[in-house]
């Protein structure tokens, strides 16, 4: 069944219950009154901003965006982007585009105008969905994108070179278009995060999108009774598909704009939340803020709070055992996956597994993993490896790309790029990036190992290890350290706690520097190497 079948269930079953909830604590609402203004004795504040619909007019407003993507001349196969902040119209589009039979492509909202117009053309855009804060971008290449494709601006004041989504969509049916949709049919195209180079164009049938629901209402245990709470950006594959799960049981999500640690736990306490997805650098700053006093857990209504869970990075031990000092009554997951593999899932802790934290998990739901030498062979439990992994999620190819596909595309097995080992117990332990893998005088370091490492030091807020060119040792291994708020360490504090590594993987460099991290709170490694990598090259061959 194709995915859209869940909401169309849901609008049938519960049609006056809410489904989304768009919250921004930290932008007033101006259309609503102050509390003085009602007379109460309260300070004088806007109320946030907070809008929500039901299954119901969910599942109508994705009618009439099929309808008129339909009546615009769109058809099964054709090319649909949507570049927009998370709001309550996000979804709904997404899934009218599902429904009219065209293909779903989110994009980045970080692109710049450059890569818009790369991305746009790379997947044959024929419409592109946006909002306001991507005016500027769109109009900076408007004379190219409006070549052969629709401009839909989602906004007031609509830009003369767009039209208006809210008049395109107020006189089109609110009933299904009746497009035959079937699991065989694609339905999006996502692109790799950039983290190893220019983004991909990664293709998915239907079968993808309603693998990665089925599997995290499965994995997650999620119920018509909880209420989950969705931060990261949904043109991700991540933050998408573990909504899903509140799709597949028929219950409510909250869409928070905004990442302070009292701005998501007042969020988790108004809205009763009970399914949390953090990435590391939020649950690092909601310990952090904790163990500082700025927040206090008695000021919130939490014991509804029933999951905390983690994903798009390797996640340190040690937080975990921090997390847990704090809410030890929450259950925990950690995910791996990629947009090539529908995002998270295909290999997951799971819920009863909280005592391997450090392990990426064992193979999710309809999933099978493997790990190979460079020849493809299948090594020797607890040896380092690539990552394989196969199932009904797999991607169908990179969009116009044979050549990297077949590179990544083998015998039905996902090549993932990360090396990882699987212990005794059958459990897999990510290890780092093939490509982050730093070759020092002939040794392999691991840098996900060193950063576990320096992240139990007190002081340590984030910390990213990479390789920097070197005449002798070919690479030498970096640290690029974040110190926590309010305090100061110094390159001898660091060298002293590494004494504790084998010598080979300790830092033979120390940098403190704020760490770069994307919009899924990956590390962005091209980044640092490229500030610290190409300019150190440089003023060594200037040197010989």
């Amino acid at each position: 069944m194709p995915v859209t079948d869940y909401l169309e269930h849901n609008a049938r079953e519960y049609p006056e219950e809410v489904a989304l909830i768009e919250l921004n604590p930290e932008e007033p609402d101006n259309r609503r009154m102050t509390w003085k203004e009602y007379g109460l004795i309260e300070p004088d504040r806007f109320q946030p901003y907070r809008r929500e619909i039901t299954w119901g007019v969910f599942n109508e407003k994705a009618n009439r965006v099929a309808n008129m993507l339909i009546g615009r001349g769109i058809k099964k196969g054709d090319k649909v982007a949507i570049l927009m902040y998370n709001c309550l119209e996000w979804l709904p589009i997404y899934f009218g585009v599902l429904k009219s039979g065209a293909i779903a492509v989110p994009f980045n909202f970080r692109y710049d105008a450059a890569e818009i117009l790369y991305c746009a053309e790379l997947a044959e855009a024929d419409i592109i969905v946006f909002g306001p804060a991507f005016i500027g971008r769109i109009e900076a290449n408007a004379e190219r994108l409006c070549k052969g494709r629709l401009l839909i601006y989602v906004g007031d004041n609509c830009p003369s070179f767009a039209e208006s989504y809210h008049e395109l969509v107020a006189d089109c049916s609110s009933k299904a278009p009746g497009v035959e949709i079937t699991e065989e049919d694609f339905g999006a195209i996502y692109f790799s995060s950039g983290t190893t180079g220019f983004p991909k164009a990664i293709l998915h049938k239907h079968q993808s999108l309603t693998q990665a629901a089925q599997m995290e209402q499965k994995h997650h245990d999620t119920g018509r009774e909880d209420t989950f709470l969705c931060i990261p950006p949904l043109y991700h594959t991540g933050a998408k598909f573990h909504w899903m799960g509140s799709l597949v049981a028929g219950s409510r999500a909250v869409l928070l704009k905004g990442t302070r640690p009292e701005t998501i736990l007042s969020a988790i306490s108004q809205e009763h939340c009970t399914i949390v997805w953090l990435l590391v650098p939020w649950a690092q700053d909601i310990l952090d803020a904790l163990d500082r006093g700025d927040l206090k857990l008695s000021d919130y209504q939490l014991s509804q709070w029933r999951l905390m869970h983690i994903g798009a990075q390797p996640v340190p031990p040690s937080l975990i055992r921090r997390w847990k000092e704090y809410f030890p009554s929450h259950a925990y997951d950690t995910n791996y996956g990629l947009s090539e593999s529908t995002g998270p899932g295909c290999v997951h802790l799971g819920l009863e597994n909280i005592h391997k934290v450090g392990a990426i998990g064992v193979p999710g739901y309809r999933w099978e993993c493997k790990i190979v030498d460079e020849e493809g062979r299948t090594v020797h439990q607890g040896d380092v490896g690539e990552l394989c992994v196969k199932g009904p999620g797999v991607m169908t190819c990179y969009y116009r790309n044979p050549e990297e596909t077949a590179a990544i595309l083998k015998d039905g097995w996902l090549y993932t790029g990360d090396m990882a080992m699987q212990d005794e117990d059958g459990f897999y332990f990510l290890v780092d990036r093939k490509k982050d893998v730093i070759v020092s005088g002939g040794e392999n370091i691991y840098p996900v190992q060193i950063e576990d490492f320096l992240r139990r030091f007190d002081k340590v807020k984030d910390v990213a290890v990479i390789g920097l060119p070197d005449r002798r040792l070919g690479e030498k291994t970096a640290a690029v350290v974040e110190v926590k708020e309010g305090m100061t360490c110094t390159r001898e504090e660091i060298e002293m706690f590494c004494n504790e590594l084998p010598r080979y993987k300790r830092p033979r460099e120390i940098i403190f520097h704020e760490i770069p991290r994307n919009a899924t709170g990956k590390i962005e490694k091209p980044r640092l190497r490229k500030m610290y990598g190409a300019d150190r090259l440089v003023e060594q061959e200037n040197q010989a």
